[in-house]
């Protein structure tokens, strides 16, 4: 392991993060104010993921669409402001990146649901 690796490895996420563009995800989001701390939902389509799973420098992007107004958000997959990211649901896509959700809207905008197998196959 060379220098740059070693000190990469004290900032990732020690929990592993399984999602993939297509999911519906919700982020929870250390937010200061002033001393304080709480958390922050954001929930929504993840629109895709950059830069690997284990690189420091891995972004993904969530698009949530609430009233009509969207809103796209780019979190750092290591940020120590993420408390937790939860997998809510499982989309059916295949792209890796989802920028044609932006041009669609109500219905047209839906993503499948990958169902699962109960057998263990």
């Amino acid at each position: 392991m060379n220098i740059v690796q070693k000190i990469e490895a004290k900032y990732l996420r020690e929990q592993k993060v399984d999602f993939a563009p297509g999911d519906t995800i919700a982020v929870h989001q250390k937010i200061m104010e002033g001393d304080k701390e709480r958390i922050q939902i954001f929930q929504g389509v993840v629109m895709g993921r950059r830069g690997g799973g284990t690189a420091t420098g891995a972004s993904f992007t969530v698009r949530k669409v609430t009233q009509g107004i969207a809103v796209e958000k780019v979190y750092p997959l290591h940020s120590p402001n993420i408390a937790k990211i939860e997998r809510i649901r499982t989309g059916r896509v295949r792209r890796a990146k989802l920028n044609y959700l932006r041009n669609r809207s109500g219905k047209a905008a839906r993503i499948d649901e990958r169902k699962q197998d109960l057998t263990g196959e």
